[in-house]
């Protein structure tokens, strides 16, 4: 699930002002499978009452708030039999509410928002105002199912005619509230004090936010669908597999463009939940009923460990996790909340296990390449760009023939007992070269990945995916002795700015260990050190870091 390596949006998607959120708004006149809904020619796009998501209408926003937020505005409005005005002083408070950052505004009694001052709209030309109709008319939809046609209709048109009366009357109320809170300075009302942030949540807070954004592009997205070998294990695991999900509810998290949440309703699955925190879900709502899975493919905006689901667990949870030396965007974390918190008794994990592995890494070119070529270019000495050139890791793909000994697997990760607290680690391990070399340039690191078709499927933490697959079973690497993927490996270059490398023999073991530790609380960005001892000729700890 790696997005290109790229400097975070400081703009926070889910902002409640972002002005960006303009360029979501969906084209309605490709609303196809919007499910039931019918536009009439002139409805207007909304802004929803929880998020600066845009919608295509009032109906498809107030469905939303209902599955999302848990909210329901016309259910509300019946319960305090509100009338016109009563129905616009409750919007307007609770979008004011919203941008004081309370998504959970205390609606427990009418008093609450009965105050002239939420007559004045919290957003200029606020489309939900002037679509109120659209709550009538879902409000008496309910209770008039058996209702003749005619009837209905009939019953509408008195409705609108009122609701034009009272929107006039709204209009001179509104303008009468304007003129006497204009009248009042801003230096009358206390400012209220602002909760400070210490630097580093400020900072992973923008990452995070530039994290989602990411995803929101379809040039990521794109990168992955086309890695076949990624994309296909997926859709051959589940298609191969259609009994596991033949009326089974499964939910995809970190859905993307829904890609995967087809797979599974193609295969049978009664219920897919579609979970993604990014701007495109969007996108995948439009897939999903583009494709004639509105009634099987539910969508929800959010961060799994925040929105409320429509069922209270999962028969199987699908997730396409891996980061760049797999943990690299600490997805996991939030796939193993949903597992531990969603995931039924017996429940399945798609995919059920990967394992890291670790090989001694040589390619001189490669080196030249990244750090020799500072030294003179163009016949200037640029050296200066060396500075901690030692401490990034690098995702490359590195041929087989760089690879000078077997790898190890240092970490499995047995997807259905894993915790996150194991997330950060410190193993051993031990190879032995094949080869005899003039010096190690550093290590490989590549991850790969299996699919089991039960939870008690009995797995070889050293399993190779090549065999796997030979027994009937869905698996891939990322690996250099395979079709490159858009993981391709993470390669960790030996600092040699001081000290040459050191002429080894094959048949030499190299014993050492790998860290795993995220580079503070609440990132997303990984420290990797690795100790390595070779026979007694060299010892070596070296630190990088994946950002």
């Amino acid at each position: 699930m790696s997005p290109p390596q790229q400097d975070a949006d400081p703009r926070a998607e889910d902002s409640y002002s972002d002005s960006d959120s303009a360029s979501d708004i969906l084209n309605t006149a490709n609303d196809e499978g919007w499910e039931d809904v019918e536009p009439e020619e002139d409805s207007q796009p909304v802004v929803g009452l929880f998020s600066a998501d845009v919608y295509p209408d009032v109906r498809v926003m107030l469905k939303e708030t209902r599955e999302r937020y848990n909210f329901d505005l016309v259910k509300v409005q019946k319960e305090f039999d509100l009338d016109f005005l009563g129905t616009i002083k409750l919007v307007n408070y609770i979008r004011s509410e919203v941008q004081k950052g309370n998504k959970s505004p205390d609606v427990s009694s009418k008093s609450v928002f009965d105050d002239d001052s939420y007559l004045k709209p919290v957003l200029d030309d606020d489309a939900l105002l002037y679509n109120l109709e659209d709550l009538a008319d879902d409000s008496a939809e309910e209770g008039n199912n058996e209702k003749t046609t005619d009837k209905r209709v009939a019953e509408l048109e008195e409705e609108l005619e009122l609701l034009r009366g009272q929107f006039a009357n709204y209009r001179l109320a509104v303008q009468t509230s304007m003129s006497e809170q204009l009248q009042a300075t801003d230096d009358s009302v206390p400012a209220k004090p602002v909760a400070t942030k210490s630097e580093a949540a400020t900072r992973i807070e923008d990452a995070d936010e530039g994290y989602f954004t990411s995803y929101s592009t379809n040039t990521i997205h794109e990168t992955m669908l086309k890695d076949a070998i990624r994309t296909d294990a997926y859709r051959d695991f589940i298609y191969d597999n259609k009994g596991l999900f033949k009326g089974k509810v499964v939910m995809d998290v970190g859905c993307g463009t829904g890609i995967l949440s087809m797979f599974c309703a193609r295969a049978g699955a009664k219920m897919v939940i579609a979970v993604d925190n990014s701007n495109i879900i969007q996108k995948a709502r439009e897939n999903v009923y583009k494709n004639g899975f509105a009634d099987v493919i539910q969508c929800v905006r959010g961060k799994i460990e925040e929105v409320t689901l429509p069922v209270p667990q999962v028969d199987i949870i699908v997730s396409e996790w891996m980061g760049y030396g797999l943990l690299y965007e600490a997805m996991l974390d939030s796939v193993l909340w949903a597992r531990d918190h969603y995931l039924a008794p017996g429940g399945l994990m798609v995919p059920s296990h990967t394992t890291l592995r670790i090989a001694p890494y040589v390619d001189s070119d490669f080196v030249d390449s990244h750090v020799t070529f500072w030294k003179s270019v163009y016949g200037f000495d640029m050296s200066s760009m060396l500075t901690n050139i030692y401490d990034e890791a690098i995702v490359t793909g590195a041929k087989p023939e760089n690879v000078v000994a077997d790898s190890a697997v240092f970490l499995p990760l047995p997807l259905h007992t894993i915790t996150v607290e194991e997330l950060t680690f410190l193993k051993n391990f031990e190879v032995t070269l094949k080869e005899d070399i003039d010096g190690l340039d550093g290590w490989n690191i590549w991850f790969d990945t299996f699919f089991m078709p039960s939870p008690t499927s009995k797995f070889n933490d050293n399993a190779i995916p090549s065999d796997m697959k030979k027994e009937g079973f869905v698996a891939f690497t990322t690996g250099p002795f395979e079709t490159e993927t858009h993981w391709q490996q993470c390669v960790l270059l030996a600092d040699h700015s001081e000290r040459k490398p050191v002429p080894l023999k094959k048949g030499q073991v190299i014993k050492g260990s790998i860290a795993y530790k995220k580079k503070e609380e609440g990132s997303r960005a990984l420290d990797i050190e690795v100790k390595w001892n070779i026979d007694g000729v060299e010892e070596r700890k070296q630190s990088w870091s994946l950002q």
